[in-house]
């Protein structure tokens, strides 16, 4: 995939990430970079993910995330980019992974202010009752289907019919 912009002032907030980043000229920003790359693994492991080999680190100075691996397949390795990638500050994602068994990637949609997943789903899918299919390929990340924000980038599946 190679790089994947994501909004910095969107996402959730990671004391890690923030900490790296307030800090990013000073002499320890190797040590808070390592920090942030830990933090950003945790949050990938707490969302119930995992892959072979997974590397992750941080990169103050750009605010980007690499991401190294080898996932099973490519909902997996979709979903650990997003994880990465929607963290207040993090400004992109480099996708270095690969994967598995591989499939056809999802499409990416950033929200944006005003958007739902059914005007989401009307859009991609054409019909607003389909919200749910948006909901279950972004799981364990979208906790309600009334809780995104603007500059999430959503998981939206491939159309199967």
């Amino acid at each position: 995939m190679g790089l994947i912009d994501f909004v910095p002032s969107a996402g959730v907030k990671d004391p890690g990430v923030t900490a790296a980043l307030a800090a990013a000229s000073t002499p320890n920003t190797a040590d808070l970079e390592q920090k942030a790359a830990d933090s950003i693994r945790n949050d990938v492991t707490a969302n119930g993910l995992t892959a072979d080999g997974l590397d992750i680190a941080f990169d103050a100075a750009t605010a980007t995330v690499t991401v190294q691996g080898e996932a099973p397949d490519q909902v997996t390795k979709e979903k650990i980019l997003l994880v990465c990638g929607n963290i207040k500050g993090v400004t992109g994602v480099n996708d270095e992974m690969s994967v598995t068994a591989p499939s056809d990637p999802s499409q990416l949609y950033t929200v944006t202010a005003g958007d739902n997943l059914a005007k989401i789903a009307a859009q991609y899918y054409g019909n607003a009752n389909d919200y749910p299919k948006i909901v279950d390929a972004n799981q364990p990340m979208i906790v309600n289907a009334d809780r995104i924000y603007p500059g999430q980038l959503l998981r939206i599946p491939p159309k199967t019919w």
